[in-house]
C-alpha cells in the first residue's frame, strides 16, 4: 500500500500564495500519472492539474496562469504552487498518483482563501 502525505494547506488572504506538497512512500520515477484535485463544499471533486508520463501537464481553465505543478523525483514528492489565490479556490485539495492501474489519493488538505 502506497501512502501519500499532503502538507501545506492553510488560510491565506485573496491574492496570496501557498505551496502544497505530497510525498509518496514509493518512487515516482516510473509513475504514469500524478496531479492535484480539489473539492469545494457541496461540489464534486474536480481536476486542478495533472501530469502524464508523456511529459505534458494539463490545468483546469480556472487556475491556468496562477497555479503550477512540479515534482522532485529524488524526494518522491509533487507540489502545487498556487499564486494569486481567489476565494473560489477554497476547497480541500487532494493529490493523486497512479502506477499502471493502481491509483492512490492523499488525505486532503484544506485551503481557505478569505480576508
Amino acid at each position: 500500500q502506497v501512502q501519500l502525505v499532503e502538507s501545506g494547506g492553510g488560510l491565506v488572504q485573496p491574492g496570496g500564495s501557498l505551496r502544497l506538497s505530497c510525498a509518496a512512500s514509493r518512487s515516482i520515477f516510473s509513475i504514469n500519472v500524478m496531479g492535484w484535485y480539489r473539492q469545494a463544499p457541496g461540489k464534486e471533486r474536480e481536476l486542478v492539474a495533472v501530469f502524464m508520463s508523456g511529459g505534458s501537464t494539463n490545468y483546469a481553465d480556472s487556475v491556468k496562469g496562477r497555479f503550477a505543478f512540479s515534482s522532485n523525483n529524488a524526494k518522491n514528492t509533487i507540489y502545487l504552487q498556487m499564486n494569486s489565490l481567489k476565494p473560489e479556490d477554497t476547497a480541500v485539495y487532494y493529490c493523486h498518483m497512479g502506477w499502471g492501474v493502481t491509483h492512490y489519493w492523499g488525505q486532503g488538505t484544506q485551503v481557505t482563501v478569505s480576508s
